[in-house]
């Protein structure tokens, strides 16, 4: 595609940065002619990006000047579901929550799940490294890769990984192309490993007069040894907007809501739901209501996932970072993140997984103002400091991309970028594959 429509439509992604027009835009319906265009893109020197749905929030998918963007939601199959080895093998334009509800219907389970799900690839999710609601104690994609198929950047085919449970044969390329971000291969075919689903779960709702008293509490669970499936945390102001989004009959003079779900066998959900309770209210809860039946479940964790959206609504801007810190700083990171809002005059709202540290503060903004959009980069810059300088990172869940390339010597260090640069160049020497991203 070369109609200028085409172009506009694929020269930008979910994260506010300027767009970027490609020259070209494919989309191949098979693997054998993805490899080919891999191929001529490195003959004719071409800048290549793939792109799934381009819901990454780093501009990992933003095309490079003069560049081709490679569409892979034609490469869309499930190609195998293996009940008895607990695997799935499936193309990378398939959508996350397509497999999902797939393996679920022959009693399994697949557990990571972006917000993004209804619509991200999983090819994304493995370049991206997709966490989600349930990282806590599923983990993330990483965590589900067995196997992987990729195209080098002449276009040859690699394989790596295996359908086994165990595998050590030859280097780590699956480890290798998670989280690479376009940058090392073009990926062809993913092993996912799958799992048993939980056989009950309980979720709760425990309403806090502080948000210190909330951040404690999360580290006060862990401490006990409970791993909960999902421990998300949602601040005042994300509250009440969610609550003005849709009524889901959240408290909205509580300074902070934990939203828990534990999961498990039914005799080690209903021990550890009550633990979690004595828990929430022996650090400061003023509430804690259990949800009774599946609805009640579903507006739980409704009111969680409305959070962006609901936030994304009150200004033309929204920018959602994933600043993550260990938990027992989590107190701190959000008592930066009220001074940073303060200091620069700008609404943040904050929610996210507080189980694993993973915070979301929410900038709201207008970028067409370049007086204030000065205020948001700057802090920005103050949100990746003091999540370095409480040994966090830049990144739990959404990747570097072009937003955060330029902090990445703050966290890594100069000896880190420069090896992570020769390696690049070493699979890539003419620099074609997704270049100007991560390092």
């Amino acid at each position: 595609m070369t109609g200028e429509t085409d172009l506009h439509a694929y020269s930008y992604d979910a994260a506010v940065l300027d767009p970027v027009v490609p020259s070209y835009v494919v989309r191949p319906q098979t693997t054998e002619a993805l490899g080919q265009i891999v191929r001529l893109c490195n003959e004719n020197g071409l800048p290549l990006t793939v792109r799934g749905a381009g819901t990454n929030l780093s501009g990992g998918t933003i095309p490079h000047p003069g560049g081709v963007v490679v569409l892979t939601n034609r490469l869309n199959r499930i190609l195998e579901i293996n009940e008895e080895d607990l695997y799935a093998v499936v193309e990378p334009g398939v959508i996350t929550s397509r497999l999902a509800a797939e393996v679920a219907s022959r009693g399994l389970f697949y557990p990571p799940d972006p917000g993004s799900q209804t619509v991200s690839t999983l090819g994304g999710n493995v370049a991206e490294n997709a966490g989600g609601l349930r990282g806590l104690k599923y983990g993330v994609t990483k965590d589900y890769v067995m196997g992987i198929e990729f195209f080098d950047v002449d276009g040859t085919l690699v394989k790596g990984g295996s359908r086994t449970v165990k595998c050590v044969t030859g280097l780590n390329l699956p480890g290798l192309m998670v989280g690479s971000e376009g940058t090392l291969g073009v990926f062809s075919k993913i092993i996912l490993k799958l799992i048993p689903p939980p056989r009950a779960a309980r979720s709760m709702m425990a309403v806090f007069g502080t948000i210190k008293a909330a951040s404690e509490t999360v580290a006060a669970i862990i401490a006990a040894k409970i791993v909960p499936a999902t421990l998300e945390l949602m601040d005042n102001f994300t509250i009440r907007t969610v609550e003005s989004f849709r009524k889901a009959g959240l408290p909205t003079e509580a300074a902070a809501l934990l939203l828990i779900e534990v999961d498990g066998h039914p005799a080690q959900v209903e021990d550890e739901a009550v633990q979690v309770e004595r828990i929430c209210r022996e650090n400061g809860a003023e509430d804690l209501t259990v949800a009774r039946d599946s609805a009640e479940r579903d507006i739980i964790w409704q009111a969680r996932r409305d959070a962006l959206p609901a936030l994304a609504k009150l200004k033309p801007s929204c920018v959602l970072e994933d600043a993550t810190v260990p938990r027992s700083k989590i107190p701190a990171m959000i008592e930066a993140l009220t001074e940073i809002s303060k200091e620069y005059n700008l609404p943040i709202g904050t929610f996210g997984h507080a189980g694993d540290g993973n915070l979301h503060p929410t900038i709201l903004t207008d970028r067409r103002d370049k007086v204030e959009w000065q205020r948001v980069e700057q802090a920005i810059t103050a949100i990746f400091e003091r999540a370095v300088q409480l040994d966090g990172t830049l990144s739990g869940e959404h990747g570097i991309g072009i937003a955060k390339a330029r902090f990445m010597e703050r966290e890594v260090g100069a000896g880190t970028l420069a090896y992570s640069r020769r390696l690049k160049m070493a699979v890539d020497p003419k620099n074609i594959l997704n270049p100007g991203k991560m390092v």
